[in-house]
């Protein structure tokens, strides 16, 4: 965000008052299908830390519905340094920008908010179309389908109210609960989020007893939105989150699904848990002062 006139590194995580973790909510809300932002190939662009959560989701939906020629991917440093997420070595290939702030500055001259990612680009009408996740996510779903003949839903009417539910208890117990327990600075804060966070991990385990999938018989979007939280936890959230009850790979349910979803392509080639490693340990310098980066855990996810 822009603070005395400068842009600053800002992941986000800040607490209130009380110690507890609040997210800044993001400012970009178009949607392609719309009359301004029609579904053309090779026109929107979108920009990703491979370590975010919130946008490996975007990832795995581009993948799955077939998006790769359509939309081309720019990714940014895991580390985020003082003026926030940088492209290096080489620079952001539209314009030759070296931070992403500068993107989010010609979109909107005024802009002093956040600089987040994922973050959906028209390089056409030169402005940000979206940076949220799940709105995003849900345009992959659909707005291409004409061009690219894909017209697997993973939004699927008659699941879309389960689909709903599981999405809402997920983010704010297990996508976000983790962020609650991290970045809490009240004793009382960390212990309401841990406790809230693996009450919902013992759900979704019991959930998940002989079935493979959260809703229905099939993958869906809340499957998508739930693997970046699980397949980040045993190498981040345990030790850097304080999440330390248990592991997923303690959760053989959890565990399971988290080794199946891993074998699509979509979910594994999407993932890469150096640079998880690197963003985490060495960007939020809050919680690791020293910036030094583990050599484990060993995940066998195959």
């Amino acid at each position: 965000m822009m603070i005395d006139g400068r842009w600053v590194a800002d992941d986000g995580a800040w607490a209130d008052s009380d110690g507890r973790f609040r997210r800044a909510e993001t400012a970009f809300h178009d949607r392609i299908g719309e009359v301004d932002f029609p579904a053309e190939a090779g026109r929107y662009h979108l920009y990703v830390c491979l370590a975010c959560p919130w946008a490996h989701r975007t990832l795995i939906m581009r993948r799955l519905k077939g998006l790769e020629e359509i939309i081309p991917v720019h990714v940014v440093h895991p580390h985020m340094r003082e003026h926030g997420w940088e492209f290096r070595p080489e620079p952001e290939p539209l314009y030759g920008f070296r931070h992403l702030h500068e993107l989010y500055a010609k979109a909107d001259a005024r802009y002093t908010g956040r600089v987040s990612v994922p973050m959906l680009w028209d390089s056409q009408a030169e402005t940000i179309v979206c940076n949220e996740s799940a709105e995003i996510i849900r345009m992959f779903n659909a707005a291409f389908d004409d061009i690219t003949g894909n017209r697997e839903d993973f939004y699927p009417a008659p699941l879309r109210d389960e689909i709903d539910e599981v999405n809402a208890f997920v983010y704010e117990h297990v996508n976000n609960g983790v962020y609650k327990c991290g970045f809490a600075t009240a004793q009382d804060a960390y212990e309401e989020a841990f406790d809230a966070l693996f009450a919902a991990l013992d759900a979704l385990e019991k959930r998940l007893e002989g079935r493979e999938y959260l809703v229905g018989d099939r993958l869906t979007e809340a499957d998508v939105r739930l693997f970046p939280t699980l397949v980040r936890f045993d190498a981040v959230y345990y030790a850097l989150f304080k999440c330390n009850r248990d592991r997923i790979c303690d959760m053989p349910n959890l565990w399971r699904y988290l080794k199946r979803l891993y074998a699509m392509p979509a979910f594994r080639d999407t993932t890469d848990l150096a640079q998880i490693k690197q963003h985490y340990y060495a960007s939020l310098t809050r919680l690791n002062p020293t910036g030094i980066v583990p050599k484990g855990p060993t995940m066998d996810l195959t």
